[in-house]
C-alpha cells in the first residue's frame, strides 16, 4: 500500500494532497488547526485578514488540479477581473492604461472563502483524509530517504501523545512556520542557502460595506514609489457578500496603525488620494488588522548538496514574498501542479530521484515571483543593513523601464502581465521584441489621472467634500 503525508491544511497543502492523490492509496493531511466547515478564520493563518489576489497562473494551476474550482469560487462570491481593463493602477512610472483584455485575469475574494472552496472540494476525494489538531514534530528517516513523520497533539517536541506515520512521500506545505530546514539539518542535510529581504513593511487592512453601485468595481492599486524611499501604498478590491477590502502598506516611519480614525487619512495621503476618496463615507464592518510579518524570505532547497528521497517542500515553506505583490497563493498552486506532472512522468511516488526533480522544477515559479518582488524591494533594504548587488540594481532599473513603457504601450503591458500573472517566466521580458519596445519607450504620453469609467467616477468623493466632512462642516453650508 502506497501513501503520502502532507504537512499543512492550507491552500498549498490541500492542492498538494489533490496532486498526489491519483498516485497513492492514501493521503493524510496533518493540520494543527481545527478547520472550519464554512468560510472563516483559522488561528494558523493570521495573514488571511488582509487583501488576497490570485493571479491567472495560480488560478489556472488550481483549476487543472481541481477542475471547476474557478467556477466554484465565482459562484461563492469571488470576483474575476480581466487584465488590464479590470485594474486601475498607479505605478511609480504613472497610471497604467486599461487596455483591451488579452485573456489575463485575477481573482479577488477573502482568503477564507478561497481556502474553503478548495478545502471542500479536496476533502470529497476518498483517497484524502484530514488529521486535524495534530502537528508534525519531526521527520522519520535518514539523509537518503524520508519514510514518514512524527506528530503529536502537544506543542512540544513529543510527549506521551507522539506517534509515527509512515509515508512514501512527505510534502511540507506548513507555510511560514515550517521547520523543514531544522528537520533536514537534524538528519545531516544542512547548509541550505537562504536569502531574506526585509523592507519592514507594515500592513493594515479593513473591510467596508460597498456603496450602492459598487459591487462590480475593478481592483484599485496605488503603488509605492520605491525610488523615493517612502514606501506607502494601498490596494482596494471587491470581495464576496457586497464588501470591499482595503489594505494599506508603509515602511520606515510611514507605517499605518490600528487606529480606525487614521485609516482614511493614510489612504488620502498616498501618492494619489484615489483609494481614500473611494473609502470616504463607507461603513467599516471590521476593525483594522495589522501585520508586520511581510519579509521576502527564500530557502534554496533545490541547491542543497544532498536531498533525501521521499521529501518535498512547497509554498511558503520554500519562500514568502512581500504581500504587496500578491504571488504567494499562485506559486503554491503551481508548485502543487508540478508535483502532479512529475508524478505522471515518473509513474509513481517510489521513482528514484523523484523528490529532487520536483524540488528543482518547483523552483521555477518561486524564482519568477522572487524576482518580481525583490526588483522593487531592494531599494528599501539598506535600512536593514542589506546592500543591493549590481545585478539586482540592474534588474530593478530594467523593471522600471518596462513599467514606464507599459504605461503607453499595449504590447509591453501584455508582456509584463504575462510575467506578473505567473503564466510565463521572467525570460519573457528578455525577448528581442520586448527589448526593442523598452528601448523605444511608451508610444503614448502619460495619463493625467486615473482612467475611470463614468460609473466608477461617481463612487469617488471629491476632495473638497472630504475636507469639509473631516472639519465637521456640511458641504452645503
Amino acid at each position: 500500500m502506497s501513501s503520502a503525508v502532507v504537512i499543512g491544511g492550507g491552500m498549498a497543502g490541500m492542492l498538494a494532497a489533490q496532486a498526489v492523490s491519483g498516485f497513492v492509496d492514501e493521503v493524510v493531511i496533518i493540520e494543527p488547526d481545527d478547520l472550519p466547515d464554512v468560510p472563516g478564520p483559522r488561528k494558523g493563518l493570521p495573514q488571511a485578514r488582509h487583501i488576497h489576489i490570485l493571479m491567472a497562473g495560480g488560478a489556472d494551476a488550481a483549476n487543472t488540479l481541481l477542475p471547476g474550482v474557478l467556477d466554484r469560487w465565482l459562484e461563492a462570491g469571488a470576483h474575476r477581473h480581466a487584465l488590464t481593463s479590470g485594474m486601475v493602477a498607479f505605478s511609480p512610472e504613472g497610471w497604467y492604461r486599461r487596455w483591451k483584455p488579452t485573456g489575463h485575469f485575477l481573482i479577488t475574494a477573502s482568503r477564507d472563502l478561497l481556502d474553503w472552496v478548495v478545502r471542500e472540494q479536496v476533502l470529497k476525494n476518498p483517497t484524502i483524509k484530514l488529521l486535524s489538531g495534530r502537528r508534525v514534530i519531526g521527520l522519520v528517516g535518514t539523509d537518503r530517504r524520508i519514510a514518514g513523520v512524527r506528530h503529536s497533539a502537544d506543542r512540544g517536541e513529543g510527549g506521551p501523545h507522539a506517534e509515527e506515520l509512515s509515508a512514501d512521500l512527505v510534502i511540507d506545505a506548513s507555510g511560514r512556520a515550517s521547520r523543514a530546514t531544522r528537520w533536514l539539518d537534524g538528519i545531516g542535510i544542512g547548509g541550505i542557502p537562504e536569502r531574506a529581504l526585509d523592507t519592514g513593511l507594515t500592513y493594515a487592512t479593513q473591510i467596508f460595506r460597498a456603496p450602492d453601485g459598487g459591487s462590480d468595481i475593478p481592483v484599485f492599486n496605488v503603488m509605492a514609489d520605491s525610488h523615493s524611499g517612502v514606501g506607502r501604498s494601498a490596494a482596494l478590491a471587491p470581495i464576496e457578500d457586497g464588501l470591499w477590502i482595503a489594505s494599506l502598506g508603509g515602511i520606515q516611519g510611514h507605517e499605518p496603525s490600528r487606529d480606525p480614525d487614521a485609516f482614511l487619512s493614510f489612504a488620502l495621503g498616498l501618492r494619489h488620494p484615489l483609494i481614500g476618496q473611494l473609502l470616504h463615507g463607507l461603513e467599516p464592518v471590521t476593525d483594522v488588522a495589522v501585520d508586520r510579518g511581510t519579509r521576502n524570505r527564500r530557502h534554496y532547497f533545490e541547491k542543497a548538496k544532498g536531498w533525501p528521497e521521499g521529501f518535498v517542500a512547497l509554498g511558503d515553506s520554500v519562500a514568502t514574498y512581500n504581500p504587496v505583490y500578491g504571488q504567494g497563493m499562485s506559486v503554491a498552486a503551481q508548485g502543487a501542479l508540478t508535483v502532479q506532472r512529475e508524478l505522471e512522468r515518473a509513474g509513481g511516488v517510489r521513482s528514484p530521484g523523484l523528490a529532487r526533480r520536483i524540488q528543482r522544477k518547483a523552483a521555477g515559479p518561486v524564482e519568477a515571483a522572487w524576482a518580481l518582488a525583490t526588483a522593487q524591494d531592494i531599494h528599501y533594504t539598506s535600512a536593514h543593513g542589506q546592500t543591493p548587488s549590481l545585478p539586482e540594481r540592474l534588474l530593478s532599473a530594467y523593471s522600471s523601464r518596462l513599467s514606464r513603457t507599459a504605461t503607453g504601450s499595449a504590447f509591453m503591458a501584455d508582456a509584463l502581465t504575462d510575467v506578473t500573472s505567473l503564466r510565463k517566466g521572467a525570460t519573457r521580458l528578455m525577448r528581442p521584441a520586448v527589448l526593442r519596445a523598452a528601448m523605444v519607450g511608451p508610444l503614448l504620453g502619460p495619463l493625467a489621472g486615473p482612467p475611470l469609467t463614468e460609473t466608477e467616477q461617481r463612487l469617488v468623493s471629491p476632495l473638497d467634500a472630504i475636507s469639509d466632512a473631516q472639519a465637521g462642516v456640511s458641504p452645503t453650508d
